[in-house]
């Protein structure tokens, strides 16, 4: 790609409630024995680990960048897991993650603040005979260059740094890496370069496509959250990206945007991916990401929460034990007997089940099945409609919506990919920013959602009323600026429309237009007398993925016409498990 695609903007220091106690820079190595204590809050070493600090590695064009290292002690050469994120490598004890952690209800004592945010702890993987790596990136702290985010560029990068850590006298010449978010994305981009010494990978729910997950997802140009990754992060004394500028520089899908996807076709290694149905920002990827890398040996977990408290449960830390002491370690440990793939079905209502084995995802059993909408009666039906109606909304009135019901009369589980074929129609406007929702109602109609984290207190309450999504599960969502329509044929399967997002097609005055929409996959149960509601709208129906963001608000105006029956028949398409 041409160097002069990107726009950079200067980096700023690491401000204080990012700074944590290992944050000064101070090269060398050190032991913290068994019993250390970072911070009286957090949770105590069980053995002794020698820490590494502001180690440099040099990168292919020059480079150089600093890595802590925590390691077992002994003579015995270890393998080593990479946490790669722009993340800080010491910000563990530092105010913001300690922030992060009171909000979903994490206790701090339940890591030694040692770890990277997102990432595994020192403290319970050098017990168990692994190192842990923590790198400041490219262009963060104190590491030299300019900062990219999520771009084929990191992925060269920790090729680098994983070829020299297998160099490492310490080293077993095996290496693995693990995390959530950002620390998962950069595992697809870093398994694509196919380092020699990259043995396994553990992504923890991550984006895999810049454009179609941060910026400009259903062709809307909605940065908010890469607003605050962008001025929340990235921390240095050089430039990094600025991915605001890039976004209105190149609306559309082109060379830039391409380079921020990992080619899925050389991720070959042996993977276990965790996703949920619930993270807005990140469950599309994770699955898009799961469906297109080639590795033969992969295993997916599908789990009912939210990322952190799901990453350090201590059940799943030792299940992600157990799969890296088959591929790392080389232990004959009976893990390739672990079912292909573990759902989760959510109840919303304290029902839910976890831990479903399935070869396949969707589970073989599901069936794609169309709902029709019916204008009139506001219903969803099992055959289309003879007769032509039309549902509308005016975008400036309340109500800005239109929404279709059904009834389940039988226990019906709901596990795999949801889209909406849609006959729609833009009067007075020639565009239409669509959000759609699927609602689970109970018997007597009232919307049911459930929290992801342990939090439930009053202040969890009110930034989830409305945004905070990845907090509190309201149901599944999709979203489509009409005049980016196209399908890239490419990508697009029967059950997954994937849109080319590389032209403009603004609709005439009276044209009706198919347009076919994805929305999250799921797993939702619905018990005898329940209701489904999918709801058609010009805004935002769940609000921002977390506090503090700012809320995109829908490109519309005039009113929004949705054609049913007859020629123009609309339909929801659901997984429906047999």
């Amino acid at each position: 790609m041409s160097e002069n695609q990107h726009t950079f903007i200067p980096s700023s220091p690491l401000p204080e409630a990012r700074t944590g106690i290992y944050t000064p820079f101070d090269p060398g190595t050190r032991t913290l024995g068994a019993g250390y204590r970072v911070a009286p809050q957090f949770k105590e070493l069980p053995v002794d680990i020698v820490f590494e600090k502001d180690t440099p590695v040099q990168l292919r064009d020059g480079t150089t960048i600093h890595v802590d290292i925590f390691r077992p002690t002994g003579s015995e050469t270890v393998p080593a897991i990479v946490a790669w994120s722009p993340y800080g490598k010491a910000q563990g004890t530092s105010a913001s993650v300690m922030g992060v952690f009171g909000l979903v209800g994490l206790d701090n004592s339940v890591v030694s603040g040692l770890e990277k945010f997102e990432g595994p702890d020192p403290a319970y993987w050098c017990a168990r005979g692994y190192a842990i790596v923590n790198p400041d990136i490219r262009g963060v702290v104190d590491s030299e260059g300019d900062s990219l985010l999520w771009d084929r560029q990191e992925g060269r990068d920790c090729f680098d740094v994983i070829e020299w850590l297998a160099d490492q006298d310490w080293c077993s010449g095996k290496i693995g890496m693990s995390g959530t978010s950002y620390l998962a994305v950069s595992q697809w981009f870093t398994a694509a370069e196919q380092p020699p010494h990259l043995a396994a990978i553990n992504p923890w729910e991550g984006v895999s496509d810049v454009y179609r997950d941060l910026v400009m997802r259903g062709g809307m140009p909605d940065a908010g959250f890469a607003r605050q990754l962008q001025e929340g992060s990235f921390f240095g004394k050089n430039r990094k990206e600025d991915i605001l500028a890039e976004a209105d520089a190149h609306p559309l899908m082109d060379e830039l945007w391409e380079n921020k996807i990992p080619d899925f076709a050389r991720i070959t290694v042996p993977a276990y991916v965790v996703a949920s149905y619930s993270n807005t920002l990140h469950t599309a990827g994770t699955f898009r990401a799961w469906r297109r890398m080639a590795s033969e040996q992969k295993w997916l977990r599908i789990h009912n929460s939210q990322e952190w408290p799901d990453y350090y449960d201590e059940a799943n830390v030792e299940d992600l034990r157990r799969f890296f002491d088959r591929f790392l370690r080389g232990e004959d440990n009976g893990w390739e007997a672990t079912p292909r793939v573990r759902y989760s079905t959510l109840d919303l209502a304290g029902g839910d089940r976890t831990g479903i084995p399935a070869t396949s995802f969707p589970p073989a059993e599901a069936v794609d099945t169309r709902f029709y909408l019916e204008a009139n009666s506001r219903s969803l039906t099992g055959t289309a409609p003879a007769a032509s109606a039309e549902a509308s909304y005016d975008v400036a009135a309340t109500p800005d919506a239109v929404s279709f019901i059904t009834r389940f009369e039988t226990e019906t589980a709901l596990v795999g990919y949801p889209k909406a074929h849609l006959s729609v129609e833009a009067r007075g406007a020639e565009d239409m920013d669509l959000f759609l929702l699927i609602q689970k109602l109970d018997a007597h109609g009232t919307p049911l959602q459930a929290f992801t984290v342990p939090n439930h207190n009053a202040r969890i309450h009110d930034v989830t009323d409305h945004g905070a999504t990845i907090l509190r599960y309201k149901g599944s969502d999709g979203r489509l600026r009409v005049s980016m329509r196209h399908l890239d044929e490419a990508l697009t399967t029967e059950d997954v429309p994937a849109h080319s997002f590389d032209r403009v097609e603004t609709l005439e005055p009276g044209q009706i237009a198919e347009v076919e929409i994805d929305l999250l996959p799921i797993g939702l149960v619905f018990h005898p007398g329940e209701q489904l509601r999918f709801v058609i709208s010009s805004r935002n129906l769940l609000g921002t993925m977390m506090p503090g963001i700012r809320e995109y608000v829908g490109a519309n105006s005039g009113q929004h016409v949705i054609h049913t029956g007859g020629e123009h028949a609309s339909y929801l398409q659901l997984p429906v498990l047999n």
